[in-house]
This record gives C-alpha cells, structure tokens and sequence, in this order.
C-alpha cells in the first residue's frame, strides 16, 4: 500500500509541474507518432506468423521466434544501456519520515517496471502468440511465451540501470559494446558459432516446459538484488544523487584548440559539454547507429527510382552530427547563458565557434559515411551534392533557428525518452530543413533530370559558403534580436 501511495504521489508531482502543460503540444504530436508506431507493430504482430511459415520448412514460426530471442535480449540491453534515462528521486524529502530504507529503494527500482515503453513490443508479441503459439501448441504455452517476453523486459531494465550507474557510458564502455556486438554477428556470419540453436533450446524449455518461467524469474530476481546491493552502498543523499544523474568529469587535451584564438577555446569548451554530460554523450551515441541509416535505402530496390528520398537519406547521414546537434545548439549553453552572456565574448564569436562545430561534424559525418560510395557514381554524387548544401545553407538554418527554441536542457539527464526543450517549435523547425531540399530534388528530377537537382543545390550550397560572412552577420542580427527570450526561457526550471 506504502508503494502505491509513493507512486500516486511521483505521478501527481509531474502532473502538477509546470513543464507538463507547457509542453502539451509536444505530448500530443509524440502521441499521434506513438499510435502510428503501435498501429505498425500491431499489423506486424498480426503478419508475423505468414512471415515466418515462410522462411523455414522444418521449424515452425515459434521455434524461429524462440531462435531470434537472445539477439533481441542482447539488442534491447545494449540499447537500454546508451538509451536507458537512469530513474531520480528526491531521497531527502522522505528520509525524516517514518519509512524504511528498503521500501523506498524498492520503489525507486520497481517504478521504472511500469514504463508502457517496457511493453510497447507486446503489440507484436501478444498477436503472434495468439496466432502462432496458441495454433501449434494451447494457450497456456502462448501465456507463458508472453510472460517470458515481459520478464525479459524487466530484466533488461533493471540490469541496464545497474550497469549503467555501476560502469557508466563512458566511450570505452560504447566501443565494448560494440566490439560485442561485432564479434557476435562476425561468428555468426561467418558460421563459427551461432546462437540460434541455443537460444531456440533455451526459450524452447522455458516456454514449453511448465517450470521453465523459474529461469527468467531467477534472472529477474538476480537483477534486482544486484541494483538493492548498489544502493544498499550508496544510500545517502550525496552518494545516492551521484550514482542517479551518472554524470562524470571528462578531462580531455584539446589545447590545440587555443591556436585559434577565442573562437579555438569556446570550441573545445562546448566538445568538453558534449564529451561530459549523459544528454549530449546519448545523443553522439545514437548517431553511431543512425550512421547506417543508408544501409536501409541503398540496398532496397523500392527506393533507388525515388530521387527525392535517396538525397534525403544522403543529407541525413552525412550531415547526422550537425543535425542532432545544431537544433539546440544555443540551448545546450542553457544553464551557464546568463554568465555567458556577461562575458567579453561578441556575438559574433561566440556564434563563429558554434558555426566552425557544426562545420567539422559535417566534415566528420562526410568522412565515415564514405563508403557508401561502393553503391554507385549516383549516391556519390548525391553525398556530395549533401555536403555543400549542408554547410553552404543548412548550417546557416540551424544557426538561425535555433534561437527559437527558448526551452532550458538538462543535460545530466540522458536523451531516451526525454523532451525536456523540445517544443512544437522544434518540429516547425527541422521539418523545412530535412523536407524543403527533398521537394526541390524531386520537382526537378520530374521536370528535367536528377543531374539537374544535385547541381541546382550543389550551386546554392557554393553560394552560401561565399556569402558565409553575411549570413553570420544575418544570424547575429538575429540572435541578438532574441537573446532576452533566450535568457528568460533558459531561467525556467
């Protein structure tokens, strides 16, 4: 009863903080995108049993699931890890009442379990179990193949959070993972040593066999005793608030930088910010992923006749970095604004280093997404075609609208599932930047050629480099027009 009290309590402070009805129009537009998401996962769930009857002759469509279930559990836990926003709580405010250590730790463990994204898959698991598992077999099995996908869920979460504060993301921590998860398909791939056949054993028994829930339960139960001996060493307010943000000091040389004057020192300040802090590592995390966005479309025949959406994905990729950082690139300065505003730095260096950034992520993005090349002269031509409208008109964009998001950033906390600064602003501004240049391709690859479309911006792009002093004094003009708004909205918490 203590915990249900505890969770009315957390659910009635977020109802009742201001940022919940400030940013009603951001929830809504993320629950329209999540009903179309559910809406997909849920035809998917009801199309996975033809799918699958497909692909094997000899296995039937739950023993193939069975077989895919330890790289989705591996998948889902390293994500988890880089993705996972780590649960706070105000221990203070409860620890001069009369209540237990161990039920306020409990609480703290067991609220995230009640997240619906821990259930989101569900709309594909409880389909095809009720198709599939429940045809080959009874439903207690597809009962229990659902119990068994939940408890995996719980598993991923409690174990995601405890490596996470135990370990943290650092960059050693994402290569690790990565090497992992590299070495894993690579054995796989080459047929050294598979996990299908143990995987489709062990989910086989656990789904099959009466007692087989005992094991994930098992698993579950050693989680959550791992993260209760966590906090059980770091319960008081200023080691347990320490090991909730997951914030830690990053000391990098970056003295090279100074050469080039105040312009050199802001830029290796705001690499520190990025290098620091759980907001900005999660977001440089999730562009290593998204870098293979491409592999999506260069390899499906359905999109190599759509100009229009080839050249979205090559702006995308090749300038990944700019884009996921430029938006906010004024609001990652959020909580120091004021004292930077009161330093003798001009407007216009002060946005020079932010423009010479997001430049170098673009140089950067352009480099590691070269090997696309090996799909044609086209999407050669396209990626570069990219780079010059990216940094002779899209840097210029960022820059300038991003004085509009007037939203303070947190940046100790991570970036899964958190849209603390995102607006509806945000949305009315990324959307001409990503979709007004895939118009343009597509209009003029219908009425001329795509050869036409990549030189038309390729031209716009080479202009806007030339007039690149102009245009900083444009988006000068403009930052100074909205750096009251800025400061005032920075100073909400």
């Amino acid at each position: 009863m203590l915990l249900f009290n505890l969770l009315v309590q957390d659910w009635k402070k977020g109802l009742r903080s201001q940022g919940f009805y400030k940013n009603l129009a951001v929830s809504f537009i993320l629950g329209i995108f999540a009903m179309y998401l559910a809406a997909i996962l849920l035809f998917l769930g009801f199309s996975l049993h033809e799918l699958l009857e497909k692909i094997h002759d000899n296995l039937n469509p739950m023993e193939l699931f069975n077989g895919i279930m330890l790289y989705i559990f591996l998948i889902g836990l390293s994500f988890r890890f880089f993705m996972q926003q780590l649960n706070t709580f105000n221990m203070a405010s409860y620890q001069t009442l009369p209540i237990k250590r161990a039920t306020l730790i409990n609480f703290f463990l067991l609220k995230p379990l009640i997240n619906p994204i821990n259930y989101f898959l569900l709309l594909v698991v409880v389909p095809f179990a009720l198709q599939s598992v429940m045809g080959y077999y009874n439903e207690w099995m597809a009962f229990r193949f659902v119990i068994s996908f939940v408890l995996m869920s719980w598993f991923n979460s409690l174990m995601a959070a405890f490596l996470k504060r135990k370990f943290g993301t650092s960059l050693l921590s994402f290569v690790t993972v990565i090497a992992i998860l590299g070495s894993i398909s690579m054995l796989e791939y080459f047929q050294v040593y598979s996990l299908f056949h143990i995987s489709k054993s062990l989910f086989g028994f656990i789904v099959i066999k009466p007692l087989g829930l005992i094991l994930p339960l098992m698993a579950v139960g050693i989680a959550f005793l791992l993260n209760k001996w966590f906090f059980s060493q770091n319960y008081y307010s200023e080691a347990f608030n320490k090991h909730t943000d997951g914030d830690k000091t990053y000391n990098a040389d970056l003295s090279f930088l100074n050469r080039f004057g105040i312009v050199g020192e802001i830029m290796s300040l705001e690499i520190k910010l990025i290098l620091r802090h759980n907001r900005t590592k999660s977001i440089l995390y999730m562009s290593a992923f998204f870098l293979l966005y491409g592999l999506l479309f260069y390899t499906n025949p359905i999109y190599t006749k759509s100009s229009g959406m080839l050249f979205f994905v090559a702006m995308f990729v090749s300038g990944l970095l700019m884009f996921m950082f430029g938006q906010w690139v004024i609001s990652w300065d959020s909580s120091h604004f004021d004292s930077l505003m009161t330093q003798n730095i001009p407007i216009r260096t002060y946005l020079d280093a932010n423009y010479y950034l997001l430049l170098v992520f673009n140089v950067v993005c352009f480099v590691l997404t070269s090997p696309y090349f090996y799909f044609g002269k086209q999407i050669m031509y396209m990626h570069l075609a990219a780079f010059i409208f990216n940094v002779g008109v899209n840097i210029y964009l960022l820059l300038f609208m991003s004085t509009f998001n007037t939203k303070r950033i947190d940046l100790s906390k991570s970036s899964a599932m958190n849209y603390q600064g995102t607006t509806f602003k945000s949305f009315l501004i990324i959307m001409p930047i990503f979709f007004l240049p895939m118009l343009i391709v597509w209009l003029l690859t219908t009425f001329a050629s795509i050869s036409v479309a990549l030189w038309t911006l390729t031209l716009l792009g080479t202009i806007g480099i030339l007039l690149r002093n102009q245009l900083i004094t444009l988006c000068v003009s403009q930052f100074n027009r909205r750096k009251y708004a800025l400061a005032e909205g920075f100073r909400e918490i």
